[in-house]
């Protein structure tokens, strides 16, 4: 199976310790997002676990343990934008902070198994196109040579996001400014050896050379761990979106990011009274186990195909 870790929060830059002893003891809880008295027990063992994909806008506080996570193949997606904090309140500087941390990265697992995520983008009067075509430049100058890809999405408009974002007055572009402003993008990336891609995007950009991507990519889970996998594309996510199927061990309301466009976040207050009840050493992320819950355990299996093929026989002679 493909754990994810976590489309929902932040768990690399909060709470990686929490994460990290979980590895340790082999399982944790999860609580279900829809249904709140049903958890499931999830298995950690490497034999189960056939990749690790992490989300995140700082890793720092995981870089110096990277070597616990060593049974586990494993990479990151990892988003950096030219927002300032009136947008990404709680991200560090990214000049100071965030770049190093990235190239720091991306030194110790490779370029491949690091993600650049510019996204989403918000066109607004202070971030205008030529204002995301200058921040991407200087971005993707210091990355040169720390990743391979980086995928773009536009911002999504959600329940739990439309106050904020009604509140940056944000416009969108007629299809032929958008198509001009992403070949910028593409010459620039193209510059710096690095290849763009879409998230989650309807529209065909394949004319501005650029491809749908997928996040948990069958793809390079096959190159990271040097096998075939068999996988489904995920059901739970958008129509839109190529993933194959993981599960996510994150909790709603406790990414302390506090990013105006995140739809993970009901409200400041939400997450601050999670995160109140965060330990280290509980299997459940920010909560606690309730005469009402009902714990079943998740029986997970390994993905990987682990006979040849009479092709890939073939091409191995």
């Amino acid at each position: 199976m493909i754990l994810s870790v976590s489309r929902r929060t932040d768990i690399p830059n909060y709470y990686s310790e929490w994460f990290l002893n979980r590895i340790k003891e082999g399982y944790l809880y999860v609580r279900n997002p829809i249904n709140i008295h049903q958890i499931s027990k999830i298995t950690l063992s490497p034999k189960v676990i056939d990749c690790i994909v992490f989300w995140t806008k700082n890793p720092q506080p995981m870089l110096a343990r990277l070597h616990e996570l060593e049974p586990y193949p494993y990479y990151f997606q990892f988003t950096l934008t030219g927002y300032g904090n009136d947008i990404e309140q709680h991200v560090p500087h990214k000049k100071e902070t965030i770049i190093p941390a990235f190239q720091t990265l991306s030194r110790k697992i490779g370029k491949e198994r690091v993600i650049w995520r510019y996204d989403p983008i918000i066109f607004t009067d202070k971030y205008s196109p030529a204002y995301h075509v200058k921040a991407f430049a200087q971005i993707a100058e210091k990355l040169h040579g720390c990743t391979s890809k980086c995928v773009i999405s536009f911002v999504d408009i959600y329940t739990k996001n439309i106050k904020s974002m009604n509140a940056l007055h944000p416009f969108s572009l007629p299809e032929n400014d958008l198509r001009a402003f992403l070949r910028e993008i593409v010459f620039i990336a193209q510059k710096h050896d690095i290849k763009i891609a879409s998230c989650a995007e309807t529209i065909d950009l394949s004319s501005c050379k650029i491809e749908h991507n997928c996040c948990i990519d069958k793809e390079l889970i096959e190159k990271i761990i040097g096998c075939k996998i068999q996988a489904k594309k995920d059901k739970n996510q958008r129509e839109a979106c190529g993933c194959m199927e993981s599960i996510d061990i994150g909790t709603y309301n406790t990414c302390k990011n506090g990013c105006l466009y995140c739809y993970a976040n009901h409200s400041e207050e939400s997450v601050s009274q999670n995160c109140r009840l965060y330990d280290v050493n509980s299997p459940l992320l920010c909560g606690k186990i309730t005469k009402d819950d009902k714990i079943t355990e998740k029986r997970g299996k390994s993905w990987k195909e682990t006979q040849l093929t009479i092709w890939d026989s073939l091409l191995q002679n």
